[in-house]
């Protein structure tokens, strides 16, 4: 027992029993082409097993901002590990690549092994979701750097996609249209908004809200990103997909632009999907400009798809075949901006 080092705050035996816990999370991510297990310096994969011709890797790496703070009040942290794993992976998929592997870090003011489980058991349902192999992260206990129940959490993931596969938006063609794929509310962005708009309101994340069915408010807001691989990668092996936009901060003035040629638009038409109630809740109560929602949150589409007219069809059709719900929202133009025709 390192008596001296538990004085200043840091409780070695409290980081071997979260190592001893989340062994069976770590555990169920496992997939082809996983190397040796936790506990090693490094997280190793074994890339030639895969049999890709020209592989090129794909990496992402982000965290969950301020949603933690959600969390926080909620002291609910089972799902924030999900929004962790989403945020890389979706980002990696919009390049075309299957995310191999995914490491965490998490850095608390104080070790409750009990806490870092659940956040832990959160990222490896998130791998599982992605199909991805949680190989190995970090907990450190940081008393004086963070309040005593509070954390933060980033990850990194590694995807792969053959070289001829790359989807880098270099075939999106003027005419093509856009597949919008609903989200599962704010997602893990816009959140410091949300939070002021909860505080001058002076809300509680405990309050019930009858547009949200009997759920709470925090409930709400906690619901983790949708984690888009599987039912994307489909789509890609069976239709020819132009882009791929992950819709996260900035919204869609953003994100969608990332994709577009020099000299191309694009123009979306509200009340081609649908938006969810929380963000009509946040318009309201915060006073926000309808506009300007667009260019903050994901209005209830959490990934677009740039594809050819004719393949919209089958994309939306293979998509609804995995639960998702995507209709087409706009198009891509000659007008360079991007246009949104409002209701």
């Amino acid at each position: 027992m390192a008596q001296s080092y538990e004085k200043a705050g840091v409780n070695l035996e409290a980081g071997y029993e979260v190592v001893r816990r989340i062994k069976q999370h770590v555990a169920s991510t496992n997939r082809p082409g996983c190397m040796g297990g936790i506990g090693s310096f490094g997280g190793m994969f074994d890339l030639a097993s895969l049999g890709y011709k020209e592989p090129v890797l794909v990496s992402g790496t982000d965290g969950v901002g301020t949603k933690l703070k959600i969390a926080f009040a909620m002291d609910k942290h089972d799902t924030i590990g999900i929004d962790a794993v989403a945020m890389c992976v979706n980002d990696v998929l919009a390049q075309g690549a299957e995310p191999l592997f995914f490491l965490d870090y998490v850095a608390l003011g104080h070790n409750v092994p009990e806490k870092v489980e659940a956040i832990v058991a959160g990222v490896a349902e998130g791998c599982r979701q992605a199909g991805c192999a949680l190989v190995g992260g970090e907990t450190a206990e940081m008393p004086g750097m963070y309040a005593g129940d509070e954390y933060d959490i980033a990850g990194f993931t590694t995807g792969v996609v053959e070289k001829s596969r790359l989807i880098d938006g270099s075939k999106v063609s003027v005419g093509d249209v856009l597949v919008g794929i609903a989200s599962t509310g704010v997602h893990s962005n816009g959140f410091s908004l949300v939070r002021k708009i909860v505080q001058d309101g002076r809300h509680h994340y405990s309050e019930s809200v009858p547009e949200f069915g009997g759920r709470t408010l925090g409930e709400v807001l906690l619901t983790p990103t949708r984690i888009y691989v599987r039912q994307v990668l489909d789509v890609i092996r069976q239709c020819d997909v132009h882009g791929v936009a992950h819709i996260t901060g900035g919204g869609f003035d953003e994100n969608i632009p990332r994709i577009l040629q020099k000299g191309q638009g694009i123009e979306v038409r509200e009340g081609s999907w649908e938006i969810l109630p929380v963000f009509r809740m946040l318009e309201k109560w915060g006073g926000v400009p309808h506009r300007e929602m667009f260019n903050i949150f994901n209005m209830g589409i959490g990934m677009v798809l740039a594809v050819s007219e004719a393949e919209a069809g089958k994309v939306i059709d293979i998509l609804a075949g995995h639960g998702e719900k995507a209709s087409v929202i706009g198009k891509v133009t000659a007008e360079p901006g991007v246009n949104i025709i409002l209701q």
